[in-house]
């Protein structure tokens, strides 16, 4: 989907790492980021962002929590990530990024509460309901802080991904707010929810979720009953074009992932300021019935987007040339994806060593890709800066 989009807007990168690739110093079944592109992207969100008042945190998921991803996006701006899970948390601390927000998507763990509070200290702390609300503020207490506590708010119509159910009634808001002010060590913050926007397949176009409908409405509950200082925390979609409408709806926070690499849906279907910072890169293993057997172990179609053909360039020079894209067949989600198969059958016949490259909109983080952070690629001294797996350790690669 993103390989079209790599081709045109940064071309550059592309034949960088392939050449690299091909110099050993890359290895097969790698996310490959332009940290060069990153810390552009991350400036111009961060800019937009403050434009329109908004505290910005990076999700990092996506990148594998890569270290240098998180120091180019720092270097960019942004200084603090949200973390979807405690991985995600002690990744980006490790790196040296400080945790803006944690507790959402996914919960902490009842006995990780204590450590997250003492170690983390995160601005901002999600909860899904009054337990886990006593258990973030319990911690925060342990450590002498009081934490800040956003409220996850659901209401009838509201749009959740399956498995990402969960949170407080909107309409009993005020009685939850109040219940979290009398939690020692706790504070109620302001509100969340996600999807706040989603991708239409049929206009082509990031539309509102009747989630952010309920956070205006729920924001405006509070305001009626005195509280004039809410936090109103609006994930999903985020690129720096969207970062106004999100303002307008009342929005104080926002959270860019796929923006900060330029691999949101939308930035397959419109040149936005961002660019495209991320492939997937591997190599050809063998032939075997007309078919060219690449290393698996990263391929992920994102289901946001309706099927579609893959195509991979394979070569064993770099080029962005048309003449070395070639059909793939990926195996399917039930299955493993030990390798992807080249059509082979083709003017030019792969070869064992060539060099794959994909356009994915990734998630790195459900993958045991490598993820390989590069620089320099803007003045055409490109280093590689870390080769880590997906929980942001170094990998002692090629042992």
């Amino acid at each position: 989907m993103f390989l079209d989009v790599l081709r045109r807007r940064n071309p550059r990168f592309i034949e960088a790492a392939m050449a690299l690739h091909q110099q050993g110093r890359i290895p097969a079944n790698a996310y490959v980021l332009d940290l060069d592109a990153v810390i552009a992207n991350a400036k111009v969100l961060k800019d937009e962002a403050d434009r329109h008042g908004l505290k910005i945190y990076a999700m990092t998921k996506q990148v594998g929590r890569s270290s240098s991803f998180c120091r180019a996006v720092m270097a960019g701006g942004i200084a603090k990530s949200v973390a979807v899970d405690m991985a995600c948390a002690r990744a980006t601390h490790g790196a040296g990024m400080k945790v803006g927000h944690l507790g959402h998507l996914s919960q902490v763990a009842r006995f990780e509460a204590d450590a997250a509070a003492a170690t983390l200290r995160p601005d901002y702390w999600t909860v899904f309901n009054a337990t886990k609300a006593a258990e973030a503020a319990a911690g925060a207490r342990k450590s002498g802080r009081v934490q800040n506590l956003l409220a996850r708010i659901k209401a009838d119509g509201d749009t959740f991904y399956r498995g990402h159910e969960g949170g407080f009634d909107a309409d009993d808001i005020v009685a939850v707010a109040d219940a979290m002010d009398h939690l020692e060590g706790g504070r109620f913050a302001g509100i969340t929810t996600f999807p706040a926007l989603l991708f239409d397949q049929t206009s082509r176009k990031v539309k509102p979720t009747p989630n952010l409908a309920t956070l205006t409405r729920t924001a405006e509950a509070l305001r009626r009953a005195g509280r004039s200082d809410i936090e109103v925390n609006a994930p999903g979609t985020t690129s720096s074009v969207l970062l106004g409408a999100l303002a307008a709806a009342g929005a104080t926070q926002c959270e860019p992932g796929n923006g900060l690499h330029g691999t949101t849906a939308l930035h397959a279907v419109e040149d936005l300021p961002e660019l495209p910072a991320v492939l997937y890169l591997t190599e050809v293993s063998h032939l075997s019935g007309g078919k060219a057997y690449c290393f698996g172990g990263g391929f992920y179609i994102d289901p946001v987007f309706p099927d579609y053909p893959v195509k991979a360039i394979v070569s064993r020079e770099p080029t962005t040339d048309a003449r070395a894209l070639l059909d793939v067949e990926i195996p399917p989600p039930a299955a493993i994806d030990y390798y992807a198969m080249i059509d082979a059958n083709t003017a030019r016949v792969p070869e064992p060593g060539d060099t794959a490259v994909f356009g994915f909109r990734g998630q790195a983080f459900v993958t045991r890709a490598y993820v390989v952070g590069v620089s320099g690629i803007s003045t055409g001294n490109p280093k590689v800066e870390t080769i880590e797996n997906s929980f942001g350790h170094a990998e002692a690669w090629p042992v």
